[in-house]
């Protein structure tokens, strides 16, 4: 896959249009998290260096529903935007319309102008035409540096494609550049960890990584759906009775791969799902009756070691176990500690795994923590994502 990038493109003089993902918490009127702000900021400070040049930037910000909300308004991250960026952020007064035309127009070179919260409209994520077209009119280029929106075709990231020269900013361009290889040519031996609650959110991603894995860790409360399948007790475990069949054939499909299945072998189990529950250690394959499987045992550690230290190429996506709660988080905290130490290409995408990555320290041991959680499964699963199709070199 190859994409125009923003470095591609003669930006001097130029007014350009950007869509970001700034869709960030707030409290009380503040950001607390502003990882996806930083984010963008290579990207947009590499256009403000090229000569003349203005910037008009697009985002979404919570879910408004189509209407204007106080609430979601733009203004709080334009004001941290500006403090991150070093310079003045304008926040145009809406998003289309002939007040915000004139803000548009009589932007200076080296101005910054954030456009309010493009979900204010409902013609956004229903990719109206009409919608895109008058976004378009704000830049004579667009560049989208959205991953964590780029499987959305809507009119900010894959409308307004159509009606200017298009590029992936820094963000798109590194996220392309470390998932694509796992779908087309991955270095070996390559090593993919899945977990996560359900076998339902995850098959998709299973059927893609069979064609290109040399093994698959399979943990979390999906594992146990497998465990089922090959006859295991699985006491009061989740269990996705309609998903036996899929299960069953994913395995087979696996085998004729000659592809290596890493499911649980011991477990760290308790009577309820509760966090004050209290952990019960089952030294084998099958879970008592009346017992819950929360997280994975030292046996299944040990054989997920042993898979990654000669890895080449890991992905991982997707918890261990019940990470959330202190008890059950032993699994999800190891294997993150394996992927960090793993001499190979590292690959991290999906939130709850982005966020244990975080959460114990290991982020910036890691080659590359996904932006996006949905648009990295979905690019796992090798779909071809809206936002980034329009970016591509015919």
């Amino acid at each position: 896959m190859k994409l125009y990038t923003v470095k591609d493109l003669d930006l001097r003089g130029k007014r350009v249009l950007i869509r970001v993902d700034f869709n960030v918490p707030l409290k009380d009127g503040v950001v607390t998290d502003d990882t996806r702000i930083a984010g963008a900021l290579p990207t947009i400070r590499y256009i403000l260096e090229q000569k003349g040049t203005s910037v008009v930037v697009m985002s979404h910000f919570g879910r408004p529903k189509g209407k204007k909300d106080p609430a979601f308004s733009m203004a709080p991250i334009a004001k941290r935007f500006s403090e991150l960026l070093g310079r003045p952020v304008k926040l145009a007064s809406d998003v289309i319309g002939q007040t915000v035309r004139s803000e548009v127009g009589s932007l200076a070179a080296g101005e910054v102008l954030l456009l309010e919260n493009v979900r204010f409209y409902k013609e956004e994520e229903a990719n109206d035409e009409q919608f895109a077209k008058e976004l378009a009119s704000y830049g004579d280029v667009y560049v989208n540096d959205a991953f964590g929106t780029a499987h959305r075709a809507h009119a900010s990231t894959e409308g307004v494609a159509h009606f200017l020269t298009s590029a992936a900013g820094f963000l798109i361009e590194k996220e392309v550049k470390f998932f694509a290889p796992l779908l087309e040519n991955p270095d070996k031996p390559f090593v993919a960890i899945i977990g996560g609650s359900k076998v339902s959110s995850k098959i998709s991603v299973l059927e893609s990584l069979v064609r290109t894995c040399d093994a698959i860790v399979i943990g979390g409360g999906m594992a146990y759906t497998f465990l089922k399948v090959q006859g295991h007790a699985i006491g009061n475990s989740l269990l996705e009775a309609e998903y036996i069949e899929v299960a069953r054939s994913f395995l087979a499909k696996a085998a004729s791969n000659k592809v290596r299945v890493i499911l649980p072998l011991d477990h760290v189990c308790a009577s309820e799902f509760n966090e004050q529950a209290a952990p019960v250690a089952v030294d084998g394959v099958d879970i008592p009756e009346g017992m819950i499987g929360m997280d994975v045992g030292p046996k299944t550690l040990a054989v997920i070691a042993k898979e990654l230290s000669g890895a080449k190429s890991i992905v991982w996506n997707g918890p261990m176990g019940v990470f959330e709660f202190a008890s059950f988080a032993n699994g999800t905290k190891e294997v993150a500690r394996m992927v960090a130490e793993c001499d190979g290409t590292t690959v991290v995408g999906g939130g709850d795994s982005v966020a244990a990555v975080n959460q114990f320290g290991f982020a910036e041991r890691i080659d590359h923590v996904s932006t996006g959680g949905g648009a990295s499964l979905e690019f796992l699963e090798g779909q071809q994502l809206p936002g980034i199709k329009a970016l591509e070199r015919q």
